[in-house]
């Protein structure tokens, strides 16, 4: 996969205002990429860092959201593990969740060690993952571009909410494309503005993903056409 040229033709096609990220499992760090060092309070906080440039984040970066290392897959110390019971038992206490959700939240099945990020066009190994910031306009073509808005199509557009990390384990276990609203933790921790949500798309598909909006962009910009000229006839 030509991942710079895809993350060219997502970013063009989309007018995209933060770049495609590149998410790849990884066991220690690629010969040339950095150890992330920094303290950060969610593993999806490093999608934000990744905007800037590749790193690898071992298992214990995620550490300070135990949800989000759960999500991922990654083995924790008996610390964290208490820190995600108590997480969970707020979680249910305030309803938040219910007692019955906890066990049934997606996991990363692949263990691994620690992942790469980094922007899509820039990072040296293969993705397993790409994630994007969509506003409404581009989910319309995201949308339109999986298929999932055909009358035809055997099952509704399903969007999911909390946590929004679980679209990853979703993507990467089904490998489908998919999109979440995200979580009240991920809008406080990556501090995304309130008009995107989040869209995971298995690195597999990405091309074709990417070949597809290019089609649907163009179809829908003669609709534009369309449309603009019947509001100028009925326009006073």
């Amino acid at each position: 996969m030509d991942q710079m040229r895809i993350a060219q033709q997502l970013s063009s096609t989309l007018s995209l205002r933060e770049p495609p990220i590149g998410v790849s499992l990884a066991d220690s760090a690629p010969v040339g990429v950095p150890t992330f060092n920094e303290v950060v309070p969610s593993s999806c906080a490093l999608w934000r860092k990744a905007e800037k440039g590749v790193f690898y984040a071992p298992a214990e970066s995620h550490y300070n959201c135990p949800v989000g290392a759960m999500v991922m897959g990654f083995d924790m110390p008996e610390s964290v593990k208490s820190e995600l019971m108590g997480a969970v038992g707020l979680m249910c206490e305030c309803g938040y969740v219910s007692p019955d959700e906890p066990e049934k939240i997606p996991t990363m099945k692949r263990k691994s060690q620690g992942i790469v990020y980094g922007p899509l066009g820039e990072l040296p190994v293969q993705a397993d993952l790409v994630l994007l910031w969509l506003t409404p306009q581009q989910a319309m073509f995201f949308n339109e571009a999986i298929g999932a808005s055909k009358w035809t199509h055997d099952a509704p557009t399903s969007v999911f909410g909390r946590p929004g990390c679980a679209a990853l384990p979703v993507a990467y276990e089904n490998g489908r494309t998919t999109a979440s609203f995200g979580c009240m933790g991920m809008r406080t921790f990556t501090e995304i503005p309130n008009d995107r949500f989040l869209v995971a798309v298995p690195a597999a598909r990405a091309e074709e993903f990417a070949q597809s909006l290019e089609t649907i962009a163009a179809v829908n910009e003669n609709m534009r056409a369309y449309y603009l000229d019947r509001k100028a006839r009925f326009s006073g």
